[in-house]
């Protein structure tokens, strides 16, 4: 494939896929191949060139087909754990006869079993085809939430609850694998962060659809059982749209044409992560637990899962600290949702635009550590009610750190099994700081919660600490990377294109090589670690 005698614009926008993508490459021995795009370009017999336009075409198709089944499965996640919450205004807590550290054992225990679900997730990730596993997972975490109606009592509910965590343990694993399976790197941080945005649209909506189930009166149900029966039987519902809608992968998608899945495969090639392979790769496994990096993305998600899990557990009952009724109480949840949205979305937002994610999260860090210490230090009383709640919506920013990190981890970490191994790892340190979170509240520290709000404060000055700490990491790997490729006879920094714009012309690309990062790894399923093409970033 010749490219000589083509306009130079044409060749600029077309550098992701010259010499990537040979429309007649015979291909390697079936029985060799590492990744199931490369049956599929042998099968078609050619690839394909990715250009500006096909690209938005194809891009296009997946959002449209993506998202809305993403952004309805993470909106019912999130009201069905937001549930319990909603519950405590509603009564539970004196219906159940909860004391002590009983209510935030049922916000804990949710996370304990997504804890110990997580190698059995991380193994059916790559071994099961992911649309039919979300599918199950959506329709058995909403039989559960419709029982919890039934539940009456401390053991009856943690028992429910911990179910329901075991049926959601693989949602935000296999979001990010969809991400990673379908998005170029450039492109993952708004999609993760547009569904993990619908944690403020939940505080939103969910809080208005929970005032108007709360003023049902129902002579046999509980305005909280309400709750849980409502959104339980939406939620098994939306298991058949996902069963039927959502596609396993790229190659085995129903929506996309023949072109325009050799298309979806170049969009990913220099994402340099393979595509999709149903292998599980034990090496994958020892250099995910011997990577520094994971512990790395274990320890932001450990320290932004802690504040996370105990004021989600815990917000509306801050709220009505400050001396509001039930009701008010609900209705002053919305705005802490919008400031979600914006801060989740904006963040993504940024890091991309800036193509770092490390400055964007030290960022978001700064307004809760200031909100913080404005319910620490403000008096809690009638006179205060404004700046109380204005602190506690500054606080509000957190949530746009969680999915930058989710984001961070998926653009550093290649190889089928190693991914799926390492968000493993990572949602481990998740389940863990929202298992402890909620137990640094308690309902006898009403209304101060001291404990609880320093503890937040200081986890939001690690995560800084740690955030500087991986920059430093991988620019170190990259330095590793570089002296590696030279060995073997390459530019020592190319172009991430993946991180580019298909078609961006670059300002000094005159000057430079035309170099495309090596094909020959970009589809083999190699890791991070062993693939010298692959580029860091921060």
């Amino acid at each position: 494939m010749s490219q000589t005698g083509a306009p130079k614009q044409q060749q600029d926008e077309q550098v992701e896929s010259i010499d990537a993508a040979p429309h007649s490459a015979p291909g390697p021995d079936r029985n060799m191949k590492e990744d199931q795009a490369l049956e599929l370009i042998e099968d078609i017999g050619h690839s394909t060139i990715l250009t500006p336009e096909n690209n938005a075409h194809v891009l296009r198709k997946i959002d449209l087909r993506l998202l809305p089944i993403l952004l309805g499965i993470y909106f019912l996640q999130q009201l069905d754990k937001s549930t319990l919450a909603y519950a405590s205004v509603f009564g539970i807590i004196e219906k159940a006869h909860l004391h002590g550290q009983d209510y935030s054992w049922l916000g804990s225990v949710v996370y304990l079993a997504q804890l110990v679900a997580q190698p059995l997730v991380a193994y059916c990730l790559v071994t099961l085809p992911l649309g039919k596993f979300l599918a199950v997972s959506t329709l058995l975490w909403g039989i559960m939430l419709s029982c919890m109606t039934a539940a009456d009592s401390f053991g009856s509910l943690l028992a429910c609850r911990l179910l329901l965590g075991l049926f959601e343990a693989g949602i935000a694993p296999a979001f990010i694998a969809v991400t990673q399976m379908w998005y170029r790197r450039r492109e993952q941080p708004v999609r993760l962060g547009s569904w993990y945005a619908m944690n403020g649209v939940v505080n939103m909506f969910g809080s208005l659809l929970t005032w108007g189930l709360g003023h049902i009166n129902s002579p046999v149900l509980a305005p909280y059982q309400i709750i849980f029966l409502f959104f339980g039987l939406i939620t098994v519902g939306l298991s058949l749209v996902i069963l039927i809608y959502m596609p396993d992968s790229p190659i085995k998608s129903k929506f996309l044409q023949e072109e325009d899945k050799l298309v979806a495969i170049e969009r990913l090639r220099m994402n340099q992560q393979g595509f999709e392979s149903d292998k599980w790769k034990w090496d994958h496994v020892k250099e995910a637990c011997l990577d520094v990096k994971s512990w790395i993305w274990f320890a932001l998600m450990f320290s932004i899962s802690i504040p996370s899990g105990g004021i989600s557990t815990f917000g509306p009952l801050i709220i009505e600290s400050f001396g509001f009724n039930k009701f008010n109480t609900i209705l002053f949840n919305i705005p802490f949702g919008a400031v979600q949205l914006v801060a989740t979305m904006g963040g993504a937002w940024l890091a991309t635009i800036l193509k770092m994610k490390g400055p964007v999260l030290i960022l978001l860090c700064l307004p809760p550590i200031a909100g913080c210490v404005m319910l620490l230090r403000i008096p809690h009383d009638n006179m205060h009610k404004a700046p109380l709640l204005a602190g506690y919506y500054i606080i509000s920013v957190y949530p746009g750190i969680t999915p930058l990190i989710y984001s961070w981890s998926a653009a550093n970490t290649a190889g089928e099994t190693k991914k799926k191994v390492t968000t493993g790892i990572l949602v481990v340190g998740q389940c863990i700081g929202n298992v402890i979170g909620p137990n640094l509240y308690t309902t006898a520290e009403a209304p101060l919660y001291t404990r609880g709000l320093t503890s937040n404060l200081a986890m939001f000055c690690v995560l800084i600490v740690l955030c500087t700490s991986n920059m430093a990491y991988l620019t170190v790997l990259n330095k590793k990377h570089e002296k590696r490729r030279v060995e073997l006879g390459k530019d020592a920094k190319p172009i991430d294109h993946s991180m580019h714009a298909v078609g961006a012309v670059e300002a000094d690309k005159e000057d430079m090589p035309v170099q495309v990062l090596a094909q020959d790894n970009a589809f083999k399923d190699m890791t991070d670690m062993k693939n010298e093409d692959f580029v860091y970033v921060y």
